[in-house]
């Protein structure tokens, strides 16, 4: 089976749109208000503008961010979420509300699993 082939099942094509590291942020922060590139930079502590241009140059090409270039000098654009990105809100909201209710146990087993891999001194 091809990488073709297998994003032919829908949820593996939408899970290759969003599963960078940062695309579900941007689209999480996103969802909170329209913002210009700088402030989305500074909600994201840690992203380079590099990697921050490329994730919204991906999410605008895959319908899921708007971005509007306002004629100014210097010219401002702001980046929002188009109505299918508004889509993933309550699916991230979800996935937010999961995470937090386990999150004490995903990382105790995790720090379980890493105990046993480690060799006793």
């Amino acid at each position: 089976m091809t990488y073709e082939t297998k994003l032919a099942c829908p949820i593996q094509r939408t899970m290759a749109m969003i599963a960078d590291k940062w695309k579900v942020v941007v689209i999480y922060s996103l969802g909170q208000r329209t913002m210009r590139f700088g402030e989305l930079q500074r909600a994201l502590d840690g992203i380079t503008p590099k990697v921050l241009t490329r994730q919204l140059r991906d999410l605008e090409g895959d319908g899921l961010v708007s971005r509007r270039v306002h004629a100014e000098i210097p010219p401002r654009v702001e980046y929002s979420l188009t109505t299918l990105g508004r889509e993933l809100l309550p699916i991230l909201d979800q996935l937010h509300e999961w995470a937090t209710r386990n999150s004490v146990a995903l990382i105790s087993r995790r720090e379980d699993r890493q105990k046993e891999r480690t060799p006793a001194a």
